[in-house]
């Protein structure tokens, strides 16, 4: 049935200065994007940067935090108004931004509009926020997104059409006007994908014979991915997933899995109640943390030990033609890809220079420190599906996610890696600091901090092999004699202050030292970093705010 629409009308608007998007779309505050026009400018910048063929067929959905489904139907009406032939929406607005880009691919969409902040906090004052993914299903290239933002500045108006409301609750297709509106589950596309990667009848038939698990969903979109995959599927029991209903709030923490967002997981790793497998993704289901007993398995160590076990794993038994990382990831990658004499590519932080080499075939697995790990299965990063390949791995080789470490340790050494969060709320201070220590790089070379030797500092640029693109300023790495790095860089995905990022990381080859943690053996890393930075004068911070 066709519900009439009246006339698309053109509302005049003011430009925002604010609209750039960054490594990964735009996100503000949600007051940011309830002001007046706010998002409704936003979105009419796409839409004329895309310049889409009358009927063109978008993808929409979201985390389900606050905003999601007021945003949602704004972005209905100016799709009609646009234009647009179709829009496919996920159950109750929600999509995970895998499943999302899954979809985009497999329904041969233009492109989709994902309505999450990733793992910075949800609720009427936490965070919102939009970011656009190509046909490709991988994020919006810098070219794209640098588009957007001068559209944005120059915005003086932007379409709309009164619609009656869409029913989320419901799957099923309605017309609206000239608008085809699509309500799916979200979830039954996704899993069927996973189906075909992974072997469900061997990873049920360990969890049968006595293998556990824990998932921990953080009140985000993947609790009802994960009842579907782990219990529904695979037979664990309802138990075996916690926090799993999404809330608009995520229930007031902060959905980011990692040790300092989520000690209770480490906490419960360490205990004589830990199960073989623990793990938790974020609030758009994009990041995963690993958790064996005893044991927290670093986001390197993890990409790693994956590219080091394809054989395992039915979707990556013929291997992969390359594998990327981050270049503030630790190198524990690196030396697996050269035994198996493929290439290893270095790009800077941002999902969406993965993008580019996997669409172009020059990578089949790639991975970043913030616990993001993925595939060429699609065009984002994957949370569940890192937790499938580790469950996987684990039934294959009939062993607990502690030995899978420590024999990749005894096999390629041991890279330990850590990175030291400061939180800037003058983000002057926090320019300032980053303006001194480049000027100042070429005068390191040969200086000793304590007892560490520098042999080479610079600023990282990233020439794209795929496109040709530079990528400048994507921060300073400094390498010292003793095999260590430090690297340092502000954060693009906070929406207040900045974060100073320090990563730090060393590759040790003597089994004796395999036992230490990594506050012992990155010590003297982390202390030369500060100096060399001069965080305290900068900042008066003399210590990190959070280390992961």
């Amino acid at each position: 049935m066709t519900a009439p629409a009246s006339a698309p009308r053109e509302i005049r608007c003011q430009p925002f200065t604010d609209q750039r998007a960054g490594t990964a779309g735009l996100r503000k505050k949600v007051a940011a994007f309830r002001q007046p026009h706010y998002l409704e400018c936003f979105i009419q910048s796409v839409f004329d940067t895309l310049k889409l063929e009358p009927g063109a067929t978008l993808v929409l959905g979201g985390d389900g935090r606050f905003f999601n489904r007021e945003a949602i139907a704004v972005i209905i009406s100016m799709a009609e108004a646009n234009g647009m032939g179709r829009l496919i929406i996920g159950r109750d607005g929600l999509l995970s931004t895998p499943a999302a880009s899954h979809l985009i691919r497999l329904r041969q969409a233009a492109g989709g509009i994902i309505l999450t902040a990733s793992h910075n906090p949800g609720g009427p004052d936490g965070d919102f926020g939009i970011k656009f993914n190509m046909a490709n299903g991988g994020q919006a290239p810098e070219q794209f997104t640098d588009a957007v933002y001068a559209r944005s500045q120059v915005i003086d108006r932007y379409r709309m059409a009164t619609l009656e409301a869409v029913d989320l609750g419901h799957t099923g297709t309605v017309m609206r006007s000239a608008l085809t509106v699509e309500v799916i589950d979200p979830i039954a596309d996704y899993v069927q994908l996973m189906q075909q990667l992974f072997d469900f009848e061997l990873m049920r038939g360990a969890l049968e014979q006595g293998t556990q698990i824990h998932f921990d969903a953080m009140n985000a979109v993947t609790g009802p991915y994960a009842k579907r995959i782990f219990c529904d599927l695979l037979g664990a029991p309802q138990s075996s997933v916690s926090r799993a209903t999404p809330l608009e709030d995520f229930g007031g923490i902060h959905p980011d899995p990692n040790p300092a967002e989520a000690p209770h997981l480490v906490e419960l790793a360490n205990s004589d109640a830990a199960p073989d497998l623990i793990a938790a993704s974020d609030g758009d289901g994009d990041r995963n943390m690993i958790l064996g007993r005893g044991m927290l398995v670093s986001p390197g160590d993890s990409l790693a030990i994956m590219l080091a076990n394809l054989h395992t794993v039915p979707g990556y038994a013929a291997g992969v033609p390359g594998v990327a990382r981050s270049m503030p990831t630790s190198r524990a990658v690196d030396r697996v890809a050269t035994e198996l004499g493929i290439p290893c590519y270095e790009t800077p932080t941002g999902w969406r220079f993965f993008s580019n080499l996997l669409q172009a075939g020059k990578i089949g697995l790639c991975g970043e420190e913030s616990f993001g790990t993925s595939s060429a299965h699609t065009g984002e990063k994957d949370g569940l599906w890192a937790v499938l390949y580790w469950l996987n791995m684990m039934a294959r080789l009939q062993q607990p996610v502690e030995t899978i470490v420590r024999q990749h340790w005894a096999r390629f050494g041991r890279c330990f890696f850590q990175r030291r969060d400061y939180f800037i709320a003058d983000t002057a201070q926090a320019n300032a600091l980053m303006d001194e220590l480049g000027a100042k790089l070429i005068t390191l070379t040969g200086r000793t901090f304590g007892k560490l030797v520098v042999t080479e500092a610079d600023v990282f640029t990233y020439h794209d092999p795929v496109d040709g693109s530079v990528s400048g300023n994507q921060g300073i790495r400094i390498f010292y004699a003793n095999g260590g790095r430090s690297v340092i860089r502000l954060s693009g995905t906070g929406t207040a202050g900045a974060t100073l990022r320090v990563y730090l990381d060393r590759q040790v080859d003597d089994p004796a030292q395999y036992g230490q943690t990594p506050d012992q053996l990155l010590h003297e890393l982390g202390e030369a970093a500060a100096e060399i930075a001069r965080i305290a004068a900068h900042t008066g911070l003399t210590a990190p705010t959070a280390t992961i």
